[in-house]
Protein backbone atom coordinates (compact mmCIF):
# COMPACT_ATOMS: atom_id res chain seq x y z
CA UNK A 1 0.00 0.00 0.00
CA UNK A 2 0.63 3.53 -1.00
CA UNK A 3 2.79 5.60 2.09
CA UNK A 4 1.04 9.26 2.31
CA UNK A 5 2.63 12.34 3.64
CA UNK A 6 0.80 15.10 4.34
CA UNK A 7 2.51 18.76 4.82
CA UNK A 8 1.06 21.45 6.46
CA UNK A 9 1.95 24.86 4.55
CA UNK A 10 2.88 24.83 0.91
CA UNK A 11 5.74 28.12 1.47
CA UNK A 12 9.26 27.44 1.01
CA UNK A 13 9.93 24.42 3.04
CA UNK A 14 6.94 22.75 2.90
CA UNK A 15 7.22 23.19 -1.06
CA UNK A 16 10.88 22.03 -0.99
CA UNK A 17 9.86 19.42 1.52
CA UNK A 18 7.27 17.64 -0.79
CA UNK A 19 9.60 18.28 -4.20
CA UNK A 20 12.14 16.10 -1.77
CA UNK A 21 9.82 13.44 -0.63
CA UNK A 22 7.95 12.77 -4.43
CA UNK A 23 11.35 13.05 -6.19
CA UNK A 24 12.72 10.42 -4.26
CA UNK A 25 9.31 8.13 -3.89
CA UNK A 26 9.04 7.79 -0.37
CA UNK A 27 5.55 8.43 -0.89
CA UNK A 28 2.26 10.26 -2.36
CA UNK A 29 2.03 13.80 -1.05
CA UNK A 30 -0.55 16.42 -0.20
CA UNK A 31 0.39 20.00 0.38
CA UNK A 32 -2.23 21.91 2.50
CA UNK A 33 -2.11 25.84 3.04
CA UNK A 34 -4.65 28.53 4.17
CA UNK A 35 -4.33 30.51 0.71
CA UNK A 36 -6.53 29.62 -2.08
CA UNK A 37 -4.38 28.04 -5.32
CA UNK A 38 -1.00 28.29 -3.76
CA UNK A 39 -0.89 24.42 -2.56
CA UNK A 40 -2.69 23.11 -5.54
CA UNK A 41 -0.80 25.09 -7.99
CA UNK A 42 2.45 23.84 -6.30
CA UNK A 43 1.38 20.52 -6.16
CA UNK A 44 0.60 20.14 -9.84
CA UNK A 45 3.96 21.96 -10.49
CA UNK A 46 5.48 19.18 -8.68
CA UNK A 47 3.89 16.59 -10.35
CA UNK A 48 3.93 17.36 -13.76
CA UNK A 49 8.20 16.96 -13.03
CA UNK A 50 7.75 13.85 -11.90
CA UNK A 51 8.03 12.21 -16.00
CA UNK A 52 11.17 13.87 -15.87
CA UNK A 53 12.66 12.62 -12.90
CA UNK A 54 10.97 9.21 -13.68
CA UNK A 55 9.11 8.89 -10.42
CA UNK A 56 5.18 7.56 -9.64
CA UNK A 57 4.80 10.23 -6.85
CA UNK A 58 1.10 11.33 -6.65
CA UNK A 59 0.99 15.26 -5.59
CA UNK A 60 -2.11 16.62 -4.55
CA UNK A 61 -2.71 20.71 -2.86
CA UNK A 62 -5.63 21.81 -0.99
CA UNK A 63 -7.09 23.97 1.07
CA UNK A 64 -9.37 21.50 3.39
CA UNK A 65 -7.79 19.13 6.13
CA UNK A 66 -10.20 15.88 5.04
CA UNK A 67 -7.35 15.58 2.15
CA UNK A 68 -5.07 14.92 4.89
CA UNK A 69 -7.32 11.84 6.13
CA UNK A 70 -5.40 9.06 7.17
CA UNK A 71 -1.66 9.79 6.54
CA UNK A 72 1.10 8.27 7.88
CA UNK A 73 3.22 10.81 8.48
CA UNK A 74 2.26 14.84 8.93
CA UNK A 75 4.96 17.90 8.62
CA UNK A 76 3.79 20.87 10.15
CA UNK A 77 5.93 24.27 8.46
CA UNK A 78 2.79 26.43 8.94
CA UNK A 79 4.16 29.29 10.60
CA UNK A 80 5.45 33.24 9.87
CA UNK A 81 9.43 32.92 9.26
CA UNK A 82 11.94 34.47 10.98
CA UNK A 83 13.26 37.94 9.20
CA UNK A 84 16.80 39.66 10.29
CA UNK A 85 17.16 40.88 13.92
CA UNK A 86 14.29 38.08 15.27
CA UNK A 87 15.24 34.92 17.10
CA UNK A 88 13.67 32.10 16.76
CA UNK A 89 11.53 32.87 20.01
CA UNK A 90 9.72 35.92 18.33
CA UNK A 91 7.93 33.30 16.40
CA UNK A 92 6.59 31.85 19.47
CA UNK A 93 2.96 33.44 20.04
CA UNK A 94 1.93 34.21 16.55
CA UNK A 95 2.89 29.99 15.71
CA UNK A 96 1.73 28.68 19.20
CA UNK A 97 -1.79 29.59 17.99
CA UNK A 98 -1.50 28.45 14.25
CA UNK A 99 0.11 25.06 16.01
CA UNK A 100 -2.85 24.84 18.27
CA UNK A 101 -5.41 25.16 15.01
CA UNK A 102 -3.00 22.79 13.16
CA UNK A 103 -2.60 19.91 15.49
CA UNK A 104 -6.35 20.04 16.18
CA UNK A 105 -7.40 18.95 12.88
CA UNK A 106 -4.77 16.85 11.45
CA UNK A 107 -4.80 14.94 14.27
CA UNK A 108 -8.69 14.12 13.80
CA UNK A 109 -8.00 13.34 10.29
CA UNK A 110 -4.93 11.30 10.79
CA UNK A 111 -5.14 9.87 14.52
CA UNK A 112 -2.41 7.23 13.44
CA UNK A 113 -0.17 9.64 12.13
CA UNK A 114 3.77 10.52 13.27
CA UNK A 115 3.87 14.15 13.61
CA UNK A 116 7.03 15.57 12.59
CA UNK A 117 7.49 19.67 13.52
CA UNK A 118 9.60 21.87 11.14
CA UNK A 119 8.05 25.34 12.66
CA UNK A 120 9.71 27.34 15.05
CA UNK A 121 10.51 27.98 17.74
CA UNK A 122 11.34 24.34 16.92
CA UNK A 123 11.55 23.21 20.53
CA UNK A 124 8.83 24.96 21.99
CA UNK A 125 6.39 24.12 19.01
CA UNK A 126 7.49 20.66 19.04
CA UNK A 127 6.19 20.82 22.48
CA UNK A 128 3.15 22.34 21.69
CA UNK A 129 1.86 19.83 19.36
CA UNK A 130 3.22 17.06 21.68
CA UNK A 131 0.39 18.38 24.20
CA UNK A 132 -1.89 19.29 22.14
CA UNK A 133 -2.17 16.11 20.48
CA UNK A 134 -1.92 13.48 22.92
CA UNK A 135 0.19 11.48 21.10
CA UNK A 136 2.61 9.50 22.30
CA UNK A 137 6.02 10.96 22.62
CA UNK A 138 7.64 8.93 20.08
CA UNK A 139 5.01 9.94 17.46
CA UNK A 140 5.82 13.42 17.67
CA UNK A 141 9.51 14.44 16.40
CA UNK A 142 11.00 18.01 15.73
CA UNK A 143 13.01 18.08 13.30
CA UNK A 144 16.21 19.64 14.23
CA UNK A 145 19.23 17.21 14.70
CA UNK A 146 19.76 16.36 11.20
CA UNK A 147 19.61 20.09 10.21
CA UNK A 148 21.95 20.83 12.74
CA UNK A 149 24.47 18.28 12.00
CA UNK A 150 24.38 18.33 8.47
CA UNK A 151 25.48 22.39 8.75
CA UNK A 152 28.30 21.01 11.03
CA UNK A 153 29.40 18.74 8.95
CA UNK A 154 29.13 21.45 6.16
CA UNK A 155 31.87 23.91 8.15
CA UNK A 156 34.12 21.03 9.01
CA UNK A 157 34.22 19.78 5.54
CA UNK A 158 34.63 23.23 4.18
CA UNK A 159 37.24 24.12 6.79
CA UNK A 160 39.78 21.18 5.94
CA UNK A 161 39.19 21.14 2.74
CA UNK A 162 37.66 17.37 2.68
CA UNK A 163 34.28 15.85 0.88
CA UNK A 164 31.54 15.96 3.01
CA UNK A 165 31.01 12.63 2.96
CA UNK A 166 33.95 12.01 5.13
CA UNK A 167 32.59 13.88 7.32
CA UNK A 168 30.75 12.81 10.30
CA UNK A 169 29.28 14.93 12.93
CA UNK A 170 26.43 15.27 15.61
CA UNK A 171 24.56 17.47 16.95
CA UNK A 172 22.32 16.36 20.11
CA UNK A 173 19.88 18.97 21.95
CA UNK A 174 17.77 21.90 21.54
CA UNK A 175 17.60 23.89 17.70
CA UNK A 176 19.67 26.95 18.60
CA UNK A 177 21.68 28.21 21.57
CA UNK A 178 21.21 25.28 23.59
CA UNK A 179 22.37 22.62 21.26
CA UNK A 180 25.25 20.61 21.42
CA UNK A 181 28.00 19.26 18.81
CA UNK A 182 29.83 16.46 20.04
CA UNK A 183 33.21 17.47 18.47
CA UNK A 184 34.75 14.50 20.48
CA UNK A 185 32.89 12.27 18.29
CA UNK A 186 32.96 13.63 15.12
CA UNK A 187 35.31 12.49 12.75
CA UNK A 188 36.79 13.11 9.43
CA UNK A 189 37.85 9.19 8.02
CA UNK A 190 37.62 8.11 10.94
CA UNK A 191 39.89 10.54 12.31
CA UNK A 192 38.09 12.69 15.60
CA UNK A 193 37.82 16.56 14.76
CA UNK A 194 39.69 17.45 17.76
CA UNK A 195 43.22 16.06 16.46
CA UNK A 196 42.56 18.36 13.36
CA UNK A 197 40.88 22.01 14.35
CA UNK A 198 42.56 24.07 16.76
CA UNK A 199 40.00 24.43 20.18
CA UNK A 200 39.63 28.33 18.93
CA UNK A 201 38.96 27.74 15.59
CA UNK A 202 36.52 24.29 16.70
CA UNK A 203 34.58 26.52 19.01
CA UNK A 204 33.81 29.11 15.55
CA UNK A 205 33.02 26.40 14.01
CA UNK A 206 30.30 25.28 16.63
CA UNK A 207 29.21 29.04 17.00
CA UNK A 208 28.55 29.12 13.40
CA UNK A 209 26.60 26.31 13.46
CA UNK A 210 24.54 26.84 16.44
CA UNK A 211 24.11 30.74 14.89
CA UNK A 212 23.66 28.58 11.07
CA UNK A 213 19.51 29.79 10.57
CA UNK A 214 20.35 33.35 11.27
CA UNK A 215 23.18 33.60 9.26
CA UNK A 216 20.92 32.47 6.14
CA UNK A 217 18.40 34.82 7.48
CA UNK A 218 20.90 37.74 7.48
CA UNK A 219 21.49 37.20 4.09
CA UNK A 220 18.02 36.26 2.43
CA UNK A 221 16.50 39.51 4.52
CA UNK A 222 13.05 38.54 3.98
CA UNK A 223 12.70 34.81 4.76
CA UNK A 224 14.73 31.93 6.50
CA UNK A 225 16.74 28.40 5.44
CA UNK A 226 14.65 26.20 3.56
CA UNK A 227 16.39 23.95 1.14
CA UNK A 228 18.33 22.30 3.88
CA UNK A 229 15.44 21.72 6.33
CA UNK A 230 13.89 20.19 3.95
CA UNK A 231 16.36 17.88 2.66
CA UNK A 232 16.33 16.79 6.98
CA UNK A 233 12.51 16.80 6.65
CA UNK A 234 12.92 14.26 3.57
CA UNK A 235 15.71 12.37 5.20
CA UNK A 236 13.75 11.66 8.77
CA UNK A 237 10.79 10.45 6.66
CA UNK A 238 12.99 8.16 4.98
CA UNK A 239 14.15 6.45 8.33
CA UNK A 240 10.88 6.42 9.31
Amino acid sequence: MRKKVSIIGAGNVGATAAHWIASKELADVVLVDIAEGIPQGKALDLLQAMPIEKRDSRVTGSNDYDATANSDIVVITAGIPRKPGMSRDDLLNTNYKIMQEVVGKVTAASPNAILIVVSNPLDAMAQAAFKISGFNRERVIGMAGVLDSARFRTFIADELNVSVENVTAFVLGGHGDTMVPLARYSTVAGIPITELIAPDRLKQLIDRTANGGAEIVKHLKTGSAYYAPSAATAEMIEAI
